[in-house]
């Protein structure tokens, strides 16, 4: 990675996350000079770094399904999506399948709608099955989730729940290390990335973007400029003026992760993963129903929250302000919710685990678009569900640019992406700056 500013380049790439170094590759492979410039020290430092990294397929409209499934398949085939040699410095595709319980709020049946368009494959799980196909589990029904201090937290169980499960999910072993190879990638395409440097301002010539500056006086002059800077993403807007005519806002979310010891069942002789055969290797679990998802991770398991309606948002007015550590009623609210699903799970006193920064949009789907200023590209609102739809994001912002640079009008005749590898068409206008947002739509939950 170099780190001399050369004086122009064809598109400035602003964000050196999973998401700019993806965009990066693609504007690299239809021959654009590209310069990518983040404020951190290296790739993937920000909240890219705090994901967990999930592939799933369970969205509620036809654009976010076929986005993810056909990402799926380049997370499958990394090394070829990259176009590089198979090896030890590649992060890995999981496969661990995925369960999504069949709370009400989940979603299921409109999802299955989707899948069987799409072709994507899962089963339908009764309790019995359930708890069979995922030892240890609880099947009980106990949500909407409440928070751990109500006294309604620990109430018996209304009913049992079935599940959704996709054998194709799973997860990425290491989101920093797959930006990592999507910036070495675009690295031998002679992308250039400049870290520690922060852009203070952005150049305009004639009614368009001419470039961006830096905060040590150089300027980088470029008629394309991508912002893909995940929560600085609105601070970067305004400093360009634009998003007036936005109607989905974003903004900066502080949440957490936590880790714990993998449940332990009798016989196992340790810890035992999510599926309870001694492995780690269960299930990814995605449960509406209490408020958490889990994932395997090691000798360990991640626990996430869905952000229910009954847990109050940490919204951030400057990112650099996050507190990076993970609280400690944060922690017990999401582990004990995890515990209730899995009995075994153990509680420490000491939170551990990660806390990061969403780039949130209010209906929790990203933006993927051109914006009023010409030359000025936006891939934002993407934290928290959006890390899977990497490889996309790149190919979908290399085809605006392209077509929109040609003279394009992309908000009067939405562009479409057709899937390599699937054969799904996405309408791209399903990601616009003016999409229409329904009413209730900034409660839905991050799982889309």
């Amino acid at each position: 990675m170099q780190d001399t500013p050369p004086s122009g380049a064809d598109a400035v790439v602003v964000g050196a996350g999973v998401i700019g170094a993806s965009v990066a590759l693609e504007l690299a492979r239809i021959g654009r000079r590209v310069v990518v410039v983040d404020k951190s020290a290296g790739v993937g430092h920000g909240s890219t770094s705090a994901s967990s990294a999930i592939i799933r397929f369970n969205y509620s409209t036809w654009d976010g399904v076929a986005t993810a499934w056909e990402s799926r398949h380049c997370w499958a085939r990394w090394a070829e999506h990259l176009g590089t040699a198979r090896g030890p410095g590649l992060a890995a595709f999981r496969r661990t399948g995925a369960v999504l319980l069949d709370a009400p709020g989940s979603g299921t049946s409109q999802v299955v709608e989707l899948f069987e368009r799409a072709g994507v494959p899962y089963e339908r799980w009764d309790a019995a099955t359930l708890r069979s196909r995922v030892p240890g589990i609880d099947a009980g029904r106990y949500g909407p989730p409440r928070p751990l201090l109500d006294e309604a937290f620990f109430a018996g169980p209304q009913g049992e729940l079935g599940a959704l499960f996709t054998p194709d999910a799973g997860f990425v072993d290491d989101p920093r290390l797959a930006a990592q190879n999507l910036a070495d990638a675009a690295a031998l395409l002679g992308v250039r990335f400049l870290f520690r440097r922060a852009v203070v301002g952005v150049l305009r010539g004639e009614e368009r973007v001419a470039g961006v500056r830096l905060a040590d006086g150089t300027t980088i002059t470029a008629p394309v400029v991508v912002n893909a800077a995940g929560p600085w993403s609105g601070g970067f807007n305004r400093l360009a003026g634009v998003g007036a005519e936005f109607t989905v806002g974003v903004r900066p979310l502080r949440e957490e992760v936590h880790q714990v010891a993998a449940p332990v069942r009798q016989g196992d002789g340790g810890a035992s993963g999510l599926d309870g055969t001694g492995t780690t290797s269960g299930p990814v679990v995605a449960d509406v129903d209490l408020g958490v998802y889990v994932r395997p991770s090691g000798g360990h398991v991640l626990i996430g929250s869905t952000l229910p309606a009954c847990d109050p948002m940490e919204w951030l007015d400057d990112p650099d302000a996050c507190n990076p550590r993970p609280t400690p009623a944060r922690f017990e609210t999401q582990v004990t919710r995890a515990a209730r699903r899995f009995p075994l799970l153990g509680v420490p006193n000491r939170p551990t685990g990660v806390a990061g920064v969403y780039d949130a949009a209010d209906d929790w789907s990203p933006i993927y678009d051109r914006t009023d200023l010409a030359g000025f590209y936006v891939a934002m609102g993407t934290s928290g569900n959006q890390f899977k739809n990497a490889p996309l994001a790149g190919r979908f912002l290399a085809t605006l640019v392209d077509r929109v640079e040609a003279g394009h009008d992309h908000d009067r005749d939405p562009l479409r992406y057709t899937g390599e590898h699937t054969g799904l068409v996405v309408d791209l206008g399903a990601f616009s700056r003016k999409r229409p947002v329904a009413e209730g739509a900034a409660s839905r939950t991050v799982l889309g």
